[in-house]
Formats: C-alpha cells, structure tokens, sequence
C-alpha cells in the first residue's frame, strides 16, 4: 500500500494540543527526527506528552519543544543529566513538567506490549526502588517480579535512514535503537528518512519496520553532517567520561587506570556492557575475546573512533562515535534488552554515587539532579551475572561514596560484586567489603579513612602493578 509522502509540516499538522508523541532516537545528540520536531515547535502545539527514552540537548533534539513550553509530561528513563541541565530538567525541578521515569528496558518492553496488544507483563527491574511503588508485586520461582502495563500514544515520530513507497523501513548501524518497537505503538507513525525509494527497490531482507506499522514518510531535506555532531559532541562535552576526570591529578588512580584495572577483571569469551562514564574507557583495555553490548543495539564494538574514521550511526550507549569488530551484529533496543534483563550477559560495568557494604548501588540521582537519569542501569543491574562498579571513592567534597547504606536512590539491591575506585579494589561478599588491592602510593588507613563502612583485608591484599 502507497504510503503518502509529506513535507515534514504537513506530516505533522493534524497533531493537536494534548496529544501524545513517541519520539524515536537514542542518543543525546544523534538520531532524532529533527524536521519533524522544528515543524511541531513552529505549530506551537501545548500540552504535549513526549515518550521517549532521553530528551537529548542540543538544537536537534526535543529539547526544543521544551525551550518553546510545549511539554506537560515526559515519559523517559532520562528527565536530565547529571553533567549538565537542560529546559526540560528545569521544567521538571519545578513542577512545570511532570515526570514518569521508567527504566530503559522496562520502557521499550511497554511499548512493544502495547504494539503487540498485551496489556501488561511482569519484569524483575525495579525491584527494591522507587520504580516499584504502587505496582503489583508477583513472586515467580523465588524471585520477586513488578506489574508494568503497556504504552501507546497518539503519533510516533521515526527516523530512518530509507524507505521504500510501501513504508519499509531501513536503518543504519547502531541508529536502528529504539524506533522499530515505537513503529509499533502509535495510531500514526511518521518516518523521516534520508531516501525513498521505489516499492521493491529495498532488499527485503534488510527490511527492520514492515511498512504496515508506517502511514507517511518525510523525506530529510536537512541531514546532518559529521563535522555538525562532531562539533555538537565538542560543545556538550561528551568526550571521555566525566566532570569528575579532573581529579586525575590527585594522588591515587587516573581514570584510565580505573578503566584498566576493571578490564583485568573480565575473562576472554565473555559478552560485557559498560555503562556511562567512567565504564567507557574500558572499551580502550579490553582482554582478547571480550564482546562489548550496549543498549541501543549493537553486539561487538570496539574502541572509541579515531579522528577522520567516524561515523554517525555508529555509536554506543554513551552517545559516543564507536568503531567495530569482527562479527558484530545490530538490532532494536527491545533485543537489547531481552539479552541484558534475559541473563544473557556475564558482566556489567557501571558507575555509581554510592555502593553499600550490602551491594546495593545506587547511580541514577543525586541531590544535585533535578531530574533523574535511571537510562538502562536498573535493568542491567537485574539481569547481569556480575557487577563491577567504576567510581571515584569520594564525591568532590569529599564524602564516602562506600556506605553501610545508600542514602540515594536505589539502582538495584543486592548487584555489586566488585569496586574499582581511584585508591583500591573492593569485593563485596554477604559480610561486607573486602580489600583486596591498593592503589600505587595509597595505604590501608586511607582507604578506611575514606570509606564509611568497616573494610575487611583479604589476605593476599598487594598493590596493584600495572
């Protein structure tokens, strides 16, 4: 069936105030369909909910509609930041916004319910957080499971790389993420893409969304080019890791020896995802037949590209331009997920604002954030065989960040096996901390001395060599 292909202005004029809007992308800077989203700001539609899994930044994301006050409610496992704020983050701090904040995969698995007609399912993420208040609680095979219902809105605004008359989606790389589940879940999808081509000229083998899930196409007229997300990436200040890189200088681990230690931990054969971060830099340390996943749905990356050899479709849960290896595959975010909540993966990599002595972490909300950033964490957390926490071992002003009991937001209970920090490395067993090694330079005492927790010495404890 011929589906219409519209300006992006037309595409969108029959979206009225109140409505609500699945808006595709990953990233915080790629992958939106941005002409979609500068025709609604120029309609200056109101009251809109926006169900997406980040808001992004930057002048190509739904954060314009945010500047323009044209959101009431943002459905996302990303409200802001906690390197930067945002219109949307500030809206939410002060009521202008409501928030519901759904964790990556919970997200995305709602949304495929409520394309596929299931009204609801149960899933272990959340468990133990305020993800859980309010929700029906099932105990399968001794584990404790979470009512989550299915999600639907009124338009969903993708972007593809091509299409065919028919409405067949193509997408490229790592960019497929999250839009072939939202395809599913609106009464109007629209696609913008960068070609169209004939019914039949696309290979249906590479076909992601059949074309009974699209009802009109928009055809890009302004691409964006690598020197513009390059430049994008340089503003926002998603280089390396973090704000919190500045403290290379101070006595005990660089990041990049964090990032190092972590990779020794991990065993050839094993299929790893890193999280935001600090994480990342393991991609740069990886042990031989170690195969990195990430979210938005790639299986085999590699380390970050060099200058001249990226690309912008590829990329990995950072946002971060990424480069491949042998035997890599893409798929949907929903994918993603089923390997990471599934037990599929034997090791995830994470940062943290607090560890307990009990595993519990906690790394989506600090007192500072005025809206939180759960992204994929809680379901990794739920799903991995292992758990390494990445952090500094204080905050910037110096308070423990290894803690008899969290005092933030839980992540998930009972997850963390391992602690790389920039003084030492940590086990976690069922009594607590054990340390097992010490930074060059740093002693015992001020390991204890900057932990709030009682630390037990393994008794092989050495100094790390590197």
């Amino acid at each position: 069936m011929r589906k219409p292909l519209l300006s992006a202005a037309e595409a969108v004029a029959d979206v009225q105030d109140g409505a609500s809007l699945l808006i595709g992308g990953f990233g915080v800077l790629q992958g939106w369909p941005h002409e979609l989203l500068f025709a609604l700001r120029d309609r200056n539609v109101k009251n809109l909910t926006v169900i997406c899994n980040s808001p992004g930044f930057g002048p190509h994301s739904p954060q314009i509609l945010a500047e323009n006050h044209q959101i009431t409610k943002l459905i996302a496992s990303f409200g802001g930041y906690a390197y930067r704020t945002t219109p949307l983050s500030e809206q939410i701090g002060c009521g202008e916004v409501e928030f519901e904040l759904v964790p990556q995969g919970t997200l995305v698995e709602r949304l495929r319910a409520g394309g596929a007609g299931i009204p609801a399912f149960f899933t272990p993420t959340g468990v133990g957080t305020v993800i859980e208040e309010g929700k029906e609680q099932r105990v399968f095979a001794g584990r404790t499971y979470l009512l989550e219902t299915a999600l639907r809105a009124d338009f969903a605004l993708l972007r593809a790389h091509a299409a065919d008359t028919e409405g067949n989606l193509v997408y490229r790389c790592s960019a497929r993420n999250f839009h072939p589940p939202f395809a599913t879940a609106a009464t109007m999808t629209i696609a913008e893409v960068d070609d169209v081509q004939a019914s039949g000229a696309l290979d249906p083998e590479t076909i992601a969304t059949p074309g009974i899930f699209v009802q009109r196409l928009v055809r890009r007229e302004t691409p964006l080019t690598k020197e513009q997300v390059l430049a994008l990436m340089r503003g926002t200040g998603r280089t390396v890791t973090t704000t919190e890189s500045t403290r290379a200088n101070k006595r005990g681990l660089s990041p990049e020896l964090m990032a190092l230690r972590a990779a020794r931990l991990l065993s050839p054969g094993q299929y790893v995802n890193l999280g935001i971060g600090l994480p990342t830099l393991v991609s740069d340390f990886l042990p031989e037949d170690v195969t990195l996943h990430a979210e938005n749905g790639v299986l085999g990356y590699g380390a970050l590209a060099q200058a001249g050899e990226e690309d912008i479709d590829l990329y990995n849960a950072s946002s971060q331009l990424v480069t491949l290896v042998p035997g890599a595959s893409f798929f949907h975010s929903a994918d993603a997920f089923a390997m990471a909540r599934g037990g599929h993966l034997d090791t995830v990599i994470l940062g943290g604002f607090q560890v307990a002595e009990n595993g519990d972490l906690a790394n989506w909300k600090s007192p500072t954030m005025k809206a939180g950033a759960v992204g994929g964490a809680m379901d990794l957390a739920a799903g991995a065989r292992s758990v390494i926490v990445v952090m500094f071992h204080q905050t910037t002003t110096g308070e423990a960040k290894l803690l008899r009991t969290c005092s933030y937001p839980l992540t998930a209970r009972h997850c963390v096996s391992w602690v790389v920090t920039d003084l030492a490395l940590i086990r976690i067993d069922s009594e607590g901390f054990v340390l097992h090694e010490l930074a060059p330079g740093i002693s015992v005492d001020e390991v204890q001395a900057a932990t709030a927790a009682p630390l037990r010495l393994a008794a092989d404890l050495k100094t790390m060599e590197f």
